[in-house]
């Protein structure tokens, strides 16, 4: 993960070593994140909190499911709520990782829920998600995300494996 322009962190310690060093970059080696087990949380909530994401306090945490709460500043009083799960037997179409999003205004007393988003942020302003195997962007206007327009679809796209060199 990038630390800075020119330095990176290695997520080493759990079968992750260093390959090489070409000196291009400066492994940081002074970073010490929050430590939320040896695999992906590890990196991916260090680096949403790295992006401005805020953690929350877990909403339930069990043995086989564990729940954070990141939040985002959308503006006028909206806020981007992501729901990072980390479980065994987790439901039909998801990994042991996966997130699912929430918007909402407290001001206006309302909440949107959005199961199916499977990442969201925000881009230069606008809200930006990935449903569907789509991409889509929208602003949020009165009670709810207008207008939602899709940037691009990815459903027609299909692995083809590729011999190196590329």
């Amino acid at each position: 993960m990038f630390t800075g322009n020119q330095q990176y962190w290695l997520n080493d310690g759990y079968g992750h070593t260093l390959v090489r060093d070409t000196g291009e970059l400066d492994r940081d080696l002074s970073f010490t994140p929050r430590q939320y087990g040896g695999e992906c949380p590890g990196v991916y909530y260090t680096r949403l909190q790295r992006d401005n994401w805020s953690l929350r306090d877990p909403r339930s945490t069990t043995r086989f499911h564990e729940l954070h709460v990141f939040e985002k500043e959308i503006r006028s009083g909206w806020i981007l709520r992501k729901l990072a799960h980390a479980e065994t037997g987790a439901p039909p179409g998801h990994g042991c990782y996966w997130d699912e999003h929430e918007v909402e205004n407290t001001g206006k007393g309302i909440t949107l829920t959005f199961p199916d988003w499977e990442w969201a942020d925000l881009d230069r302003g606008r809200l930006v998600w990935a449903a569907a195997g789509k991409l889509w962007a929208g602003h949020m206007r009165g009670n709810g995300v207008h207008p939602a327009k899709c940037l691009y679809d990815f459903n027609d796209m299909k692995f083809e494996p590729i011999a190196a060199p590329y």
